[in-house]
């Protein structure tokens, strides 16, 4: 039966992996998981407005639940832009089904709810399913997402991934061109832009915090190149380990923005989006999956807490309801060259490890 189960998962994964979805169109990918629920014969609630579903299984007060996001990624492969699983949410969705196939025949004194979530890419699908319910009378809440090979080795299983946060800045400056040959009859936006960019390189905090700042857009100039451009668009990345660090960064990239407006004598327009906070790792939900980690794969493959400078929505759940114990497990299956790479790939049989792993987190909750 477990070899049936196995053979059921891989199946799973070809199909989310051969029809990928990009944030909030991942329409096809909800039907394909509600006719695997109606086939199992198990309930689930889907919505007017957005993508994605909750499903439930088990009877009893108390609620536990497993979130699986279903996304792609909307990115260039050999020369064409398409949707991509270079993140692995097609593997996380069919480890969290793959749970749901252990688990459906069992009894259990709990209710186990499965949030399907749209839009971890952008950042915002969790409080799309937190509004719609997802997370009502939700005593503890786990997650699991595959980990670069820097991070886990083949095999190793952490039992919580430490997330950073992250939050992105998109800018205009505004101005007016002028001729190569008069430059003192505007201001050049790049040289604006060149400041900032400076500025952010220089801001510090404490040494022992990890962080960052960076511009990962810049747009200036056309095809004539005796025009001064006076006018640029600019984006920035900004990610802390600790949600407050990334609340110092924010402000002084504020400040400073608001510094170099003045300096140059140009309009600066600027925004913040898409931010996602760091991890809220509870002790106990990390001890539940350390537990099933050491039963279902054995201490020697049990792994330290992950500890990374990427994000994730799923913390959302957590900033939502703080008296929600929850953790991220870490699965090590070789994946390389690394996360958002558009030619990733993994060992595909840590997938039905997951998704045992889960199930018997699940159980011990």
């Amino acid at each position: 039966m477990t070899e049936d189960y196995e053979k059921q998962i891989l199946a799973w994964f070809d199909h989310f992996h051969a029809h990928p979805e990009v944030s909030w169109k991942e329409f096809e990918t909800t039907q394909t998981i509600a006719e695997i629920l109606d086939e199992l014969g198990v309930t689930y609630r889907r919505f007017s407005d957005v993508t994605g579903l909750i499903a439930e299984i088990g009877d009893g007060e108390d609620v536990v639940a497993v979130r699986a996001d279903i996304d792609a990624l909307w990115q260039e492969v050999d020369g064409v832009w398409q949707g991509n699983h270079s993140c692995g949410h097609d593997a996380n969705i069919s480890m969290v089904l793959g749970a749901l196939l252990y688990l459906k025949n069992k009894n259990m004194d709990k209710k186990v709810r499965f949030i399907f979530q749209p839009a971890e890419e952008k950042g915002n699908g969790a409080l799309s399913m937190v509004e719609r319910g997802a997370i009502e009378n939700v005593s503890r809440l786990f997650g699991i997402h595959l980990r670069p090979i820097e991070e886990l080795g083949l095999g190793q299983v952490s039992p919580s991934i430490h997330h950073g946060a992250a939050i992105f800045l998109e800018g205009k400056v505004l101005g007016d061109d002028a001729h190569g040959a008069r430059p003192q009859q505007g201001n050049n936006a790049i040289d604006v832009i060149t400041a900032i960019h400076q500025y952010v390189k220089s801001i510090y905090l404490a040494p022992f915090e990890s962080y960052s700042a960076k511009l990962t857009k810049i747009i200036a100039g056309g095809e004539s190149l005796n025009i001064i451009p006076g006018s640029a668009e600019f984006a920035i990345d900004v990610r802390a380990q600790k949600n407050d660090s990334l609340e110092k960064l924010k402000d002084k990239i504020d400040n400073g923005i608001s510094g170099i407006k003045d300096l140059f004598g140009v309009e600066i327009e600027w925004k913040w989006s898409d931010f996602t906070p760091g991890a809220e790792v509870s002790a106990e939900a990390e001890n539940i999956a350390a537990e099933a980690i050491r039963h279902v794969i054995g201490n020697e493959k049990l792994s330290p807490p992950v500890v990374t400078s990427g994000s994730d929505d799923f913390h959302f759940y957590t900033v939502e309801n703080p008296r929600l114990k929850a953790t991220m497990i870490g699965i090590g299956a070789n994946l390389q060259p690394g996360l958002h790479h558009p030619k990733m790939t993994f060992n595909q049989s840590m997938l039905d490890k997951g998704a045992r792993i889960l199930a018997e987190t699940l159980l011990r909750a």
